[in-house]
Order: C-alpha cells, then structure tokens, then sequence
C-alpha cells in the first residue's frame, strides 16, 4: 500500500484544477491586457501563454490566491519588456524602404483618443466602473466588491457613465458612418 504517491498525485490534480480554473475565468482579461502591451493578438496570445507557464512554474509557491492576476500581469509585462529587448537588437536602420503597403491606424488611434478623453471626463467612480466592467470585464458583483459599493450603485453607476459617453459631444462630433454608435467599450484597440 502505497499512500505518498497517491498524495502526491492529488495534490498536483489538485493543484492543475485549480490552475486550468484560474486560466479560464480570467484568460480573457489577461488577453486583453496582452493586446493592450503588444498591439496585436498574436504577439498577445504568445504572451499570455509565455506568462501563464512562468505562473504554473510558480503556482505552488504563490500564497495569496488573490494576488494571481497581480502576479500574471507583472510577468506579462517583464516578459513583453524582455522580447522588446531582444527584437530591438535585432532591428537594423537601412538606406532603401522596403516595398510594403503599410496600414493607416491613424483614424483608429485618433478615435482611440477621443474614447480616452471622455472617458477621463467621466468623475472617478464612473470612469473605474466602467474601466472595470467593460475593460476588465468584471461582473457587477465583481465591481461591488473591488470599489466597496452596493450592486445597485454598480449597476446605476455604469448606466449613467454608458449614457454620459453617448452623449458625449467629441464622441458624437465624428461623422464617419462608422462612428454614428458609440463605440463598444470593449474593443481593446480603443484602450
């Protein structure tokens, strides 16, 4: 009767379960931040993976369970600085351009700004709300809890901010067809 390798094979089941748990409630924030650093969802998918396997590495040696995303989203940023190093190095200036059509990204980077702006326009709670319910994409109970307020505060809170965007004059200025909606709050490219 073998009874320490039956432990030792419970406890990293459980110690998998917990992290594929983890890895599927918060894998689309993570995602999101990842996109945010690198521009892109390739790059950002490599670097969510690339962080999550530091995590796992770590997972038993990590104490506070509620202190994981901190954790996540540092070693995303330490490993996006790291391969920004390494790419950087390998980059070299030439005399001739290349022959490459280059996308414009100016009409969303300006109205990326124009989201930024009126959403700094927002009062603080309005503006956290949001950014956390629609960024973060945490539930309203979720928010409850991080800002110390009452779930009809959240909801109320986030419906006033939504309106107050849609109304928003800069926001409403543009008369591209595009734009004729609020843009959605969760477009990671607006952030």
């Amino acid at each position: 009767m073998n009874c320490v390798g039956n432990h030792g094979e419970s406890r990293a089941s459980d110690r998998d379960a917990a992290f594929r748990e983890y890895v599927q409630t918060r894998g689309a924030a993570l995602l999101r931040m990842a996109i945010v650093l690198t521009g892109n969802r390739a790059d950002a998918e490599d670097l969510v993976q690339a962080a999550l396997a530091k995590t796992y590495l770590a997972w038993d040696k990590i104490n506070e369970r509620a202190a994981l995303d901190a954790y996540v989203r540092r070693a995303m940023v330490n490993t996006h600085i790291s391969w920004w190093r390494r790419r950087r190095v390998e980059e070299f200036p030439t005399d001739e351009l290349p022959e490459q059509v280059v996308a414009d990204h100016a009409r969303e980077s300006d109205m990326a700004e124009v989201v930024r702006r009126a959403l700094d326009r927002l009062p603080q709670r309005m503006r956290a709300a949001v950014m956390l319910r629609y960024f973060e994409d945490m539930t309203e109970p979720e928010i409850a809890a991080t800002l110390g307020i009452s779930l009809g505060t959240v909801k109320s809170t986030v419906s006033r901010a939504v309106a107050r965007l849609r109304i928003d004059a800069e926001l409403g200025a543009n008369s591209d067809p595009l734009y004729l909606t609020p843009p959605k709050l969760t477009c990671p490219s607006l952030w």
